[in-house]
């Protein structure tokens, strides 16, 4: 049953695992005891490569070390592609592997959950898996998934997101697929490895930490035991996220933001998210553009949008993010959380509409270079009335939509979409 029909009719809500996790700084350097415990032999590792680095190179050759044979896949894309997982998907086979290790942000993660599930359909088109737990065999190849970025959630999460290159060239299609078979088997959260995170992609995947908070925390789900985990994430994302990215080599705020992401991740597992990450996922899917900046960009209008009918709840944000709310009505205290959004978000330096977006804006920047000749296509983002209105049609199509807590229709979001892309931040202030 979908997400939709699930809301209207049940009050049951559905709380999905969690995997095992070890988070700390040298956490990474127990890969390999950990691959043995579980009874790895032969492992594919996924990853974007995350070149510049030498992070691969040691895990990979710790793994070595302590007798696994590896086989590497490192051609991940950023929003990753059905065809990098199905190429991770013929590796797999051909070299009779038994099991999975992805390093890297979200991309290596959710790309690699979505080959586990393939692998586990003997090789089935990762895109046939669409939606809520449509896989059929629950046994699939142990996961060990290593994070490097404090943004995505994926290591903890029962989402993985993949851009569906095989539709129509000129309206790309990127879907979130939800699987509780698809929850990795070990989440290693280290701190230390974020040191070599750019500073405008720290700043970005911090966004996608408090959209992971805030949208759960809003949710029209109301999952109860997600909110105290959503509102921490929220606190610590604001207590933590000028030092990541201003003081990348400081270890107080890179654990500080690993936590955050950890905590958000689950928040959201079973809480639900919203048109944020609906925004997110359609205008990277027609620009390739990184997740987090989308989300950064998207998460002011959508807050704006949302506080008429949760007001209380944009309240208790404002808190969370160290306003003092004393003395303010819960409408004031929610407009001083927008106004606090805003704030750090300035602050970290991201973008502050689609518009402003050019192909040197920032280090993930894909503008252009896509893989298909749609991408070359696309080297700027227009706001022009066809391609708002294509935004918001894919906006209304995807999976995260029904847990916002506004309804959404085509002539309430498509304001929202047209103002993340041309309009100013400071009419949301006024």
């Amino acid at each position: 049953m979908q997400v939709d029909e699930l809301l209207k009719p049940f009050p049951i809500k559905e709380f999905h695992p969690f995997p095992r996790a070890l988070m700390g700084p040298g956490s990474h350097e127990l890969i390999g005891p950990e691959a043995l415990k579980l009874g790895f032999k032969k492992t594919l590792v996924m990853t974007s490569g995350l070149r510049g680095t030498d992070i691969v190179h040691k895990i990979v050759e710790s793994m070595k070390y302590h007798g696994l044979e590896v086989v590497l896949y490192d051609k991940v894309e950023s929003n990753p592609k059905d065809y990098n997982v199905m190429d991770a998907v013929g590796l797999y086979q051909q070299n009779n592997c038994d099991s999975f290790v992805s390093i890297g942000g979200g991309s290596s993660h959710d790309a690699c959950k979505g080959a586990r599930i393939s692998v586990a359909h003997d090789g089935r088109n990762v895109n046939e898996f669409e939606g809520f737990n449509k896989s059929e065999n629950p046994a699939n190849p142990p996961h060990i998934a290593v994070s490097t970025t404090a943004g995505t959630g994926s290591e903890t999460s029962w989402a993985y997101v993949i851009t569906d290159t095989t539709t129509d060239p000129d309206n790309p299609h990127k879907y979130v697929a939800f699987d509780d078979a698809s929850v990795t088997t070990l989440a290693i959260d280290d701190p230390v490895l974020y040191y070599d995170c750019p500073i405008d992609y720290t700043a970005q995947c911090g966004f996608d930490v408090l959209a992971h908070a805030s949208e759960p925390y809003v949710s029209r789900l109301d999952f109860q035991p997600s909110l105290g985990n959503a509102l921490h994430a929220i606190k610590l994302t604001s207590q933590n996220l000028r030092k990541a990215v201003w003081n990348g080599q400081e270890l107080s705020g890179r654990e500080g933001m690993m936590y955050a992401q950890y905590i958000a991740a689950q928040a959201f597992n079973s809480g639900g998210l919203g048109i944020i990450h609906s925004i997110s996922h359609a205008v990277s899917a027609f620009y390739d553009t990184h997740h987090g900046l989308n989300n950064a960009i998207a998460l002011p209008r959508v807050w704006a949008f949302n506080m008429p009918v949760v007001y209380e709840r944009f309240a208790d944000i404002a808190e969370a993010m160290g306003v003092d709310t004393r003395g303010m009505t819960k409408p004031q205290a929610a407009d001083a959380a927008l106004a606090a959004s805003i704030r750090l978000l300035r602050d970290v330096g991201i973008p502050e509409k689609f518009a402003d977006v050019k192909q040197d804006t920032y280090s993930k920047n894909r503008l252009g270079i896509g893989p298909t000749k749609f991408y070359e296509n696309a080297p700027t983002i227009v706001g022009d009335a066809a391609n708002v209105d294509r935004i918001t049609n894919h906006v209304l199509g995807d999976a995260c939509t029904p847990g916002n807590p506004k309804e959404c229709t085509f002539e309430t979001v498509r304001p929202v979409v047209d103002h993340s892309i041309n309009g100013d931040l400071d009419d949301l202030l006024t």
